[in-house]
């Protein structure tokens, strides 16, 4: 059997690729074990070193530095996510000043490194006269630059969707607005949904640049406590300890945007397929969606016709 991405390999070619998967397989575990015999040969595992984590002030310490790391993740993820959302519908308007503009400040927002915007917002700003704590510049500067990305990355699903899902929406008197709300926001926020959790998963691991303005997240605290030497210094079992928890609350967020993409997926197939630009609503669901917005809003000059379903 052929492919037509892709000429199918011969059985030259697929002893060639287990021979150089298993090559770099062991040259991997080589590797891992040369770091692990360095660590014993330099005391590394000694028990001295660890005896640090034998007090529970050391442990509630870490917790505290999670809870830093979780807090200032929270509200940025959520600042961010508001931000992007904000800005692609910016990028994606009919006005081509909007648009100018816009791109101007998301691109401006994406060039800065996190590092350099939390350092302008902490030791900047008091110049003048503006003082702001290590938390919110933090917070701030993860949201400015993690928003600015995913403006992107929801402006390309957008992009990316057949046009005929939005002449459908404009066929049954949709305005642009409602097509957006209604039909290529969900369609591209399901469709980037990988894209918009990975880049949440960078916001949470740049949390650790608050270290550097002595926000006390976890990697400040375990630099505290690597560098005491009371407990014999013990740099490398706390950066391990240190990482492992990173690690965790990384996978522990992938594993949420994965049972809620496999809770999509099952809703969808309960549905019967998308035998309509947004699944099972109706045209007259959807009007009576933008109505209900037009009411709320006071929005009474740009009323829709009357439309009847086939």
């Amino acid at each position: 059997m052929s492919s037509v991405l892709y000429d199918v390999p011969g059985p030259r070619a697929v002893t060639r690729n287990r021979v150089l998967g298993v090559a770099t397989i062991i040259v991997v575990l080589a590797i891992i074990g040369w770091v692990i015999w360095r660590f014993a040969e330099t005391g590394q595992f000694d028990a001295e070193k660890w005896e640090i984590f034998t007090y529970g002030a050391i442990w509630q310490r870490l917790l505290d530095g999670v809870i830093g790391t979780v807090s200032a993740f929270a509200v940025a993820a959520i600042g961010a996510l508001v931000l992007g959302f904000v800005l692609a519908i910016g990028r994606l308007s009919d006005h081509g000043w909007v648009r100018t503009v816009v791109g101007w400040i998301t691109e401006i927002l994406r060039a800065i490194p996190v590092l350099i915007f939390m350092m302008l917002l902490y030791y900047g700003m008091p110049v003048i006269g503006v003082r702001m704590t290590p938390y919110w510049a933090v917070v701030i500067a993860l949201i400015a630059y993690n928003g600015s990305v995913l403006a992107e990355v929801i402006r390309a699903g957008v992009e990316s969707l057949p046009r005929g899902q939005s002449e459908a929406g404009y066929a049954i008197g949709l305005r642009k607005a409602g097509v957006l709300r209604l039909i290529l926001l969900p369609q591209a926020i399901r469709a980037m949904l990988p894209v918009i959790v990975a880049q949440l998963v960078v916001t949470l691991k740049d949390t650790a640049l608050g270290f550097i303005i002595t926000y006390e997240e976890l990697l400040y605290v375990i630099r505290l406590l690597g560098s005491n030497a009371v407990y014999h210094s013990p740099l490398i079992p706390t950066a391990i300890v240190g990482g492992t928890i990173y690690v965790a609350m990384c996978l522990a967020l992938s594993y949420v945007a994965y049972r809620l993409e496999q809770s999509t997926k099952r809703r969808q197939q309960r549905g019967g397929g998308l035998h309509h630009p947004v699944g099972s609503v109706t045209d007259t669901q959807l009007l009576g969606l933008q109505v209900s917005t037009d009411a709320a809003t006071g929005n009474e000059g740009g009323g829709i016709p009357p439309t009847r379903r086939p």
